[in-house]
């Protein structure tokens, strides 16, 4: 595909006059804070204001979605399906905050197609980055910017080629390391599963982020974790199939004995043993040559501890084990 023909779509809206179907509301804040965990004063009371990383929340259309897209948006993602590109992936957003929100705001956007890369190989497979950027404005005032980047690609061939009398598994995906989690990495290299720890008020967070959500300090610390926790929530992946991963596999929320919780496999017990409350203890799957992953063995439960019952051990939820965000 000729790549000036995608570059012609830069500029072109991308969503026009977008409303959004609620007001800024207090019981979406309290919704949002409990999920995140963030018990900032800030987010509540009279003069409450809303979570900054909540700006894209009150543009989403949930499931019934937004009827303001654009025609070229909606071209572009043909031409790129029509090319092979059907597969995609969001790689990462960033966000300007111009003013706070606050309950009773009354939310409208626009957006615009700011980008399409040239064609790039990935180890997801070959295609192009597609950057939109949304304004979004509060009783008509700019409030702050949304940049959304995503992937659209052509899957890598899933060469499982024989190898003798076996096949030859496809590699694990690869952890995002950035400079917000790197200590964490650094940490699992050396048999360490390390939580921050704010300067300011002590509290401690997970995963790891760039400042503290109880008081907003950007200082902080590590602790070690003890390694010993309890199955909080699981589910039991089934679908979708996907190269290095052999469903079905538990994959744990773990609460930490520190009070924080973790993703991550339960190993030890076959994958419809997992029960909540399920005692479980730290350790370090060597994956390949290049990848190590701390994952959790449940102890005595109600299904018998089994080495070769390893519940999706090497199987499970890959890079996004810990940390990663």
């Amino acid at each position: 595909m000729v790549y000036e023909a995608l570059k012609a779509f830069e500029g072109l809206p991308a969503a026009t006059a977008g409303v959004g179907k609620d007001l800024v509301n207090e019981p979406m804040i309290r919704h949002w804070c409990e999920a995140m965990g963030d018990t900032d004063p800030r987010y509540e009371g009279p003069d409450a204001i809303a979570p900054p990383t909540m700006l894209q929340a009150w543009t989403m259309g949930g499931l019934s979605g937004h009827q303001g897209r654009s025609g070229a948006y909606d071209e572009l993602f043909a031409l790129l399906d029509g090319a092979g590109y059907t597969s995609v992936v969001a790689t990462d957003c960033e966000q300007e905050y111009l003013r706070p929100l606050r309950p009773g705001d009354a939310i409208t956007f626009d957006a615009v197609i700011e980008s399409v890369s040239e064609r790039k190989t990935t180890k997801l497979g070959t295609g192009h980055f597609v950057t939109t950027r949304m304004d979004v404005r509060a009783d008509g005032e700019l409030a702050g910017t949304h940049r959304f980047r995503i992937l659209k690609y052509a899957p890598a061939a899933r060469a499982e080629q024989a190898v003798g009398s076996g096949q030859q598994q496809a590699r694990r995906p690869r952890p995002v390391v950035n400079r917000d989690n790197a200590g964490f990495w650094e940490g699992v290299r050396e048999h360490r599963l390390l939580i921050q720890r704010c300067e300011a008020c002590g509290t401690l967070r997970f995963p790891w982020l760039p400042g503290c959500g109880a008081c907003a300090s950007q200082d902080w610390s590590t602790v070690e974790a003890s390694g010993e926790g309890t199955v909080f929530s699981y589910v039991v992946m089934h679908h979708p199939p996907f190269p290095a991963f052999d469903p079905p596999y538990a994959v744990g929320l773990i609460e930490l004995a520190e009070g924080v919780r973790i993703i991550s496999n339960v190993v030890g017990v076959p994958y419809d043993k997992v029960r909540i409350g399920m005692p479980v203890r730290l350790e370090f799957l060597r994956v390949d040559e290049e990848l190590e992953l701390p994952v959790f063995r449940a102890g005595d439960g109600d299904g018998d501890s089994d080495s070769d019952s390893d519940n999706g051990a090497g199987r499970g939820t890959g890079g996004v084990v810990g940390g990663e965000r």
